[in-house]
């Protein structure tokens, strides 16, 4: 299975992801703002690979004036039901559909990943105005949580993918940006969680890539297995996830 068809997959799943995804915490939009220099609010944002909005929405709670950039159909359609005033535009991050120097700031919610680096970049530093920044981040597995690790060991056996973009921070993505961008990036790791039902987080852990492409039975073997195990650990139905937000910010001078 490509990356590419990997990618695509979040469109026939774009109601799901919306429903059960993880948001970002508070102080993550506090660091991107104390590393790029300037508040979000007033500032000209653009969220590329927005997906079904869940970081568009807070960028816009923040003060921004935001733009969001979507490649996926499925995933723009749930985006203007959820944000229906907000202006989407259909592109990708390796060919941005926005005029050079029009943007403070450009921001990547879980969605770097599926870029070309090499045509992602030069694309960022031609719509970045001059002190303007370049934020990326992820949601990561917490992987100091035991129970946390142990599923996490479960789904890359499971679906096959044994490294995934979501499963804790990468320390090479720091030094890779810094050199096809030649800016200063600063590196924040922001730690927070979330109290849901069961029926939420198998969502939410099923909403992924690596299950969207192997399909309904291949999920539903799992999802029987797995609630079975977090029933022992969360009898009341109620689990907490951890999370750790993997932050870059690039700062242009």
């Amino acid at each position: 299975m490509t990356a590419t068809s990997r990618a695509h997959s979040f469109n026939a799943a774009a109601a799901q992801y919306a429903a059960n995804r993880p948001s970002y915490p508070p102080a993550l939009f506090d660091a991107v703002e104390e590393l790029a220099g300037r508040p979000l609010a007033g500032a000209r944002v653009a969220d590329v690979g927005a997906g079904t909005g869940i970081a568009t929405a807070l960028l816009r709670e923040r003060g921004a004036e935001v733009i969001a950039v979507e490649p996926g159909a499925g995933m723009a359609a749930q985006l203007r039901r959820t944000l229906p005033d907000v202006p989407i535009v259909r592109g990708d991050g390796n060919a941005l559909p926005l005029a050079d120097a029009s943007r403070d700031l450009i921001t990547y919610a879980q969605s770097w990943h599926w870029t070309d680096t090499g045509r992602s970049v030069p694309e960022a530093l031609r719509v970045l105005r001059p002190g303007g920044a370049l934020a990326v981040w992820w949601n990561t597995t917490a992987f100091d949580v035991p129970w946390i690790a142990a599923q996490a060991e479960r789904v890359a056996a499971h679906s096959g993918v044994t490294s995934t973009p979501h499963v804790g921070p990468d320390d090479s993505r720091a030094a890779r940006l810094a050199g096809l961008s030649g800016l200063r990036v600063t590196r924040r790791h922001v730690r927070w969680s979330r109290v849901v039902s069961l029926d939420t987080h198998l969502a939410n852990v099923t909403s992924h890539s690596a299950f969207l492409v192997l399909g309904e039975s291949g999920t539903q073997a799992f999802l029987a297995d797995e609630r079975d195990r977090l029933r022992e650990l969360f009898p009341d139905e109620r689990v907490e996830e951890t999370y750790l937000v993997d932050l870059l910010v690039a700062a242009r001078p």
